[in-house]
């Protein structure tokens, strides 16, 4: 099988499963005990929290531990809330953690703002500037969109929220970005950064919230008061320790240009035919949006799994939703949404693994149109 979903999830390391069994069935100590075993199990998640911070280049900040980025999206969006006449400002291209949750703030009568995506599939930022005021009270925005890989420029949003709205909370979504992109600039200007580590070889059900300064939101989860009282519930220690295993062994720089250079690869083979079509996008060298012309893309992804190559129709949180929000917002047609597929990269795939692949995508791809037109 070569797998070319990696947007979706990817695979756990092998180092970072052997740590989830010791601190499940050796150190299995509950963090918030008393005992020296347990503290000393609670520095060790102070350390992952450490590690975070120091991936963002945080000069100040906490780390809260969550399930996941659903869960670090909702604590921030719904922890950020406050009474009175406040402003909610989202991206329209939203992963649907945090899109949904915008839309049930509307559904509570609260005034939510979307803002649209330009061609190359980055949030409008004059649009962004046009509807942020002194009543906004969160911005909400994806670093990497995780349908085409359009990275938005989180620098700049800072300085517009700073210059039209600097009273205002900015929550990043991480999840594409985090251990792909260098992001040791982004804790100094964020308020809430979202990460999840099943999307950088990490074990699925744990992630992080960095928050700036706690005092700027409130506990949605109420319980026993574990992370400083903002997410009750018994830490997931060896998910967090796994987590943490695959941030210290990350080489963000070394995997971004590799990954650039398969994807690269892909595009030279997938580009010899003349009915596939590559979005040009230059963003994310993680994600590649494809679509081919006269195929259904879900019809091409079943045929494809049958010949062990794995790919997707864009996210996995939105596999079972009729249209693609992102991609119509930029600009796809119905034709091309239907015909669409997302290709997605990790460092563990070789050259090889591509050649092979490409060239299954192309030949099951003229298999199928034959058979339809």
């Amino acid at each position: 099988m070569i797998y070319l979903d990696n947007a979706a999830t990817t695979k756990m390391l092998e180092e970072g499963a052997d740590l989830y069994k010791k601190y499940a069935c050796n150190s299995f100590f509950n963090p918030s005990a008393g005992y020296g075993e347990a503290i000393q199990i609670k520095k060790e998640l102070d350390n992952v929290r450490k590690s975070i911070i120091e991936k963002l280049g945080a000069g100040k900040g906490d780390v809260i531990f969550t399930s996941g980025a659903t869960e670090s999206n909702n604590i921030a969006i719904m922890g950020s809330k406050r009474n009175g006449k406040c402003e909610y400002v989202f991206s329209i291209g939203g992963h649907p953690s945090v899109y949904n949750v915008a839309k049930e703030l509307e559904r509570l009568g609260n005034i939510v703002h979307f803002v649209g995506l330009t061609k190359d599939g980055k949030v409008d930022c004059d649009a962004l500037c046009s509807c942020i005021n002194d009543h906004t009270r969160l911005i909400s925005i994806e670093q990497i969109n995780n349908e085409t890989g359009a990275i938005n420029d989180i620098k700049q949003i800072s300085r517009i929220r700073n210059k039209y709205a600097p009273q205002a909370l900015l929550h990043i979504d991480g999840v594409q970005a985090f251990c792909k992109l260098d992001t040791t600039f982004i804790g100094n200007d964020v308020d809430f950064y979202t990460i999840s580590a099943h999307k950088f070889y990490g074990p699925k059900g744990v992630g992080a919230l960095f928050v700036r300064n706690l005092n700027t939101i409130k506990s949605i989860v109420f319980g026993g008061g574990q992370e400083n009282g903002y997410r009750s519930g018994t830490e997931n220690v060896g998910g967090i320790i796994a987590m943490g295993l695959a941030i210290k062994q990350n080489e963000t720089e070394y995997d971004y240009k590799y990954v650039a250079n398969l994807k690269e690869k892909m595009i030279e083979i997938l580009s010899k035919d003349e009915n596939v079509n590559i979005d040009k996008i230059n963003g994310s060298p993680y994600i590649l949006s494809v679509w081919f012309n006269g195929v259904n893309g879900e019809t091409l992804m079943r045929a494809l799994a049958e010949k062990g190559v794995i790919v997707s129709t864009g996210s996995a949180c939105s596999a079972k939703k009729v249209g693609n929000r992102v991609l119509e917002n930029i600009g796809f047609t119905k034709d091309q949404i239907k015909s669409h597929i997302r290709i997605s990269f990790c460092s563990q795939l070789s050259f090889e693994d591509i050649d092979k692949s490409g060239q299954i995508i192309i030949d099951v791809y003229n298999d199928i149109r034959k058979r339809v037109l």
